[in-house]
């Protein structure tokens, strides 16, 4: 067998731009998985917000959440594992952050299974259909624990943003580019490469045995991680430089092109 976990991001990866997975997607996992490979979910959303859609597409398996804090059990719908931000920390690198670059609008995803997203009132979410819950100023986003903070500026461009954090506050946080309109402050060293890792131990898999496919700059540490790394046409620049390998775009059944070549018999 080629790979034994085939590790995949979910929004615009191994979900269409419709964010369902396609026919011949499902029956290439399908595939792969009756050769004996395990598929697991690698995605920022937290289990809160990736819960409805595995509960669409069926999945079941191990996932890993909100940008690696946290391993769920999507078939028992437990976390078994779960890492917070440090909130004094975390109202810390806002300060600095504002300070340098004055104004962000900026939002909060609360820990556990069914923690809510809290937002500013200016925070413009990247998909309306997600639940999130309007708040005031950023004392109201910490009264409860958090997995991280999503942050925007009016003026400056993700990637910028990205840059300037990175460079102010990026001793305290772990900055990273998501997808259009998501820069997130996560628990200093946390990716998803270390929650990846951790769920497969618990499989009693390597990084040698994983192939991953993703397509923004937080799939970076899971790339430099997996034996593979497989970005999808329509991944940001950063993750396309250094793939091993560039497959279609989530609209064109990226993936399963590269898992029908791997696993197909």
């Amino acid at each position: 067998m080629p790979y034994r976990l085939i590790a995949t991001d979910l929004d615009g990866t191994l979900l269409s731009p419709e964010e369902t997975v396609s026919a011949r997607t499902r029956a290439a996992v399908a595939t792969a998985t009756a050769a004996g490979a395990v598929h697991i979910i690698v995605t920022g959303r937290s289990a809160a917000w990736a819960r409805p859609v595995f509960d669409q597409i069926g999945y079941t398996g191990l996932a890993v959440c909100s940008q690696g804090a946290q391993v769920y059990d999507a078939g028992a719908h437990r976390l078994l594992t779960s890492m917070t931000l440090d909130r004094r920390l975390g109202a810390l690198a806002l300060e600095k952050l504002a300070t340098e670059v004055g104004r962000l609008s900026v939002a909060a995803g609360q820990d556990g299974l069914d923690g809510a997203v809290l937002a500013q009132q200016d925070y413009s979410l990247h998909n309306p259909e997600l639940p999130v819950q309007r708040v005031g100023g950023t004392a109201e986003l910490l009264t409860a624990p958090i997995s991280k903070l999503y942050i925007q500026h009016a003026e400056l461009t993700d990637d910028q943003l990205a840059e300037v954090a990175q460079r102010v506050i990026g001793s305290l946080v772990t900055v990273t580019v998501a997808g259009p309109r998501i820069v997130e402050l996560l628990p200093l060293g946390l990716s998803k490469a270390t929650g990846l890792s951790l769920a497969a131990r618990r499989l009693g898999l390597r990084a040698a045995d994983t192939i991953a496919f993703g397509d923004m700059p937080n799939d970076l540490p899971m790339f430099r991680w997996a034996g593979r790394g497989v970005a999808m046409a329509n991944a940001h620049p950063e993750l396309l430089a250094v793939a091993d390998e560039v497959t279609a775009s989530n609209a064109d059944d990226g993936v399963a092109l590269v898992l029908e070549r791997l696993y197909a018999r």
